[in-house]
């Protein structure tokens, strides 16, 4: 979190992935970054969950796990994330990715 608000993005946090999609539910978010083990609800179900939501279509879904395997891209990307970024995270990798969704999220520069 303070990674993220040093970067002068507005954070907010969730316990689990219940409160995950409850908060999405409540709110609009331009990004959301998941972690993957999570109680009460993981993050490929709490994604799944958040893109069935009206609001949830579009939004960007970064995965975050210490799980760097092939097959745990695999099955992030099928739950509907957008991308994959492996933990101990590397600020370098984690404000780029973040930039790109972003800027992708925000479109075309009017």
């Amino acid at each position: 979190m303070s990674m993220l608000s040093e970067a002068g993005l507005a954070v907010d946090c969730a316990a689990d992935g219940e409160e995950a999609v409850r908060m999405f539910h409540e709110r609009a978010y331009d990004l959301v970054l998941m972690d993957m083990q999570m109680p009460r609800l993981n993050g490929l179900d709490a994604a799944m969950r958040i893109r069935a939501l009206p609001n949830g279509a579009t939004v960007p879904i970064l995965a975050m796990t210490a799980n760097a395997f092939i097959e745990d891209k695999r099955r992030c990307l099928e739950a509907g994330m957008n991308a994959f970024i492996a933990k101990p995270v590397d600020p370098e990798t984690l404000y780029g990715e973040l930039l790109h969704w972003l800027m992708r999220a925000r479109g075309p520069a009017a």
